[in-house]
């Protein structure tokens, strides 16, 4: 059925993604509380347990909108190969070149990602409201990490993970983009939010989970290290991306990705009052930046949608 997306089902879905993207935010200061597990253990079974389960949650609308799904068999494998890729590269990333540079180079790059992704796939333009508000998040984040010091284990470290990590993250972008991308064509086709979260995420478990005979020796060590991997594959996971799912209902896929700058943001804000590291004072001209490029992407949505656009939903 073709509906009219409101301006109340528009700011309703860019709050969604907000409220996801600040738990998203906190994962980088939970996973340094354990830093005995290795980034590809906190990624596998928080992405992997995440998926199951919002297939458990979704179960009713997964089994009706499968047919959906598997209508597009190449989309629907890119985006569960997308999922299983990205925590392995994000939380990787994170550990070689920290939780600042990690996730803003992860973050600021998915949204042109996406932007490309739509122009040469399903051929959708770039507005010049998106190209602005790319250019006041992008910047803003670049400032986040100038106003990040560094620590004395980061001034130690080989400048080839520095760069190793820079480049997972940008892979981490790419592949954040993709599932994001993949998971609203499957929403346009008539597939509900939760059936095309927990259909590609539930598909990328089937990967992850069994790589933790590997990777997942210390995962449950202690008391800590067993409450940071439920906390990051029930909270940030579980619920961020049920959040998410419901935001991209009536967001584009690069908006969305857009609105997400705001976990670099939290993640940062985190890092210096939870963790304690130094931040200088220009890291806070570029909160205001990530600030105004959210104002102009969520604040506004209901305006510019307003009668404009329209959905394919169930």
């Amino acid at each position: 059925m073709v509906k009219e997306i409101s301006a109340n089902d528009s700011f309703k879905g860019a709050l969604a993604i907000i409220i996801a993207s600040f738990l998203w935010g906190t994962t980088g200061t939970a996973a340094q509380f354990a830093p005995d597990i290795s980034p590809l253990a906190i990624g596998a079974f928080a992405m992997g347990v995440g998926g199951v389960l919002l297939c458990v949650n979704a179960r009713r609308t997964l089994i009706k909108d499968i047919r959906i799904l598997l209508a597009a068999p190449l989309t629907f494998l890119f985006g569960s190969a997308c999922v299983a890729i990205y925590p392995l590269a994000f939380y990787s990333s994170m550990r070689l070149s920290g939780v600042a540079i990690g996730t803003v180079v992860s973050i600021a790059s998915a949204p042109l990602f996406a932007a490309l992704l739509e122009y040469f796939v399903t051929k959708k333009p770039v507005s010049l409201r998106w190209f602005i508000s790319f250019v006041f998040g992008a910047l803003g984040i670049g400032l986040l990490a100038v106003g990040k010091s560094q620590s004395t284990l980061e001034l130690t470290s080989p400048q080839s993970d520095h760069m190793y990590g820079v480049a997972l993250g940008l892979f981490a972008g790419l592949t954040y983009a993709g599932y994001s991308w993949a998971a609203k064509q499957h929403i346009d086709a008539g597939a509900h939010s939760k059936s095309a979260m927990a259909g590609l995420f539930g598909c990328a478990a089937i990967v992850l989970l069994p790589s933790l005979w590997f990777t997942g020796q210390n995962m449950f060590a202690n008391a800590i290290n067993t409450g940071v991997s439920l906390y990051m594959a029930v909270v940030p996971m579980f619920l961020g991306y049920l959040l998410f799912g419901y935001g991209l209902r009536t967001t584009e896929a690069s908006k969305a990705t857009l609105i997400t700058l705001i976990e670099p943001l939290v993640a940062t804000l985190f890092a210096v009052f939870l963790i304690g590291e130094a931040f200088r004072p220009v890291g806070w001209v570029g909160m205001m930046l990530v600030c105004l490029c959210l104002l102009i992407q969520s604040i506004k949505i209901p305006f510019a949608l307003k009668g404009h656009e329209r959905e394919v939903t169930t």
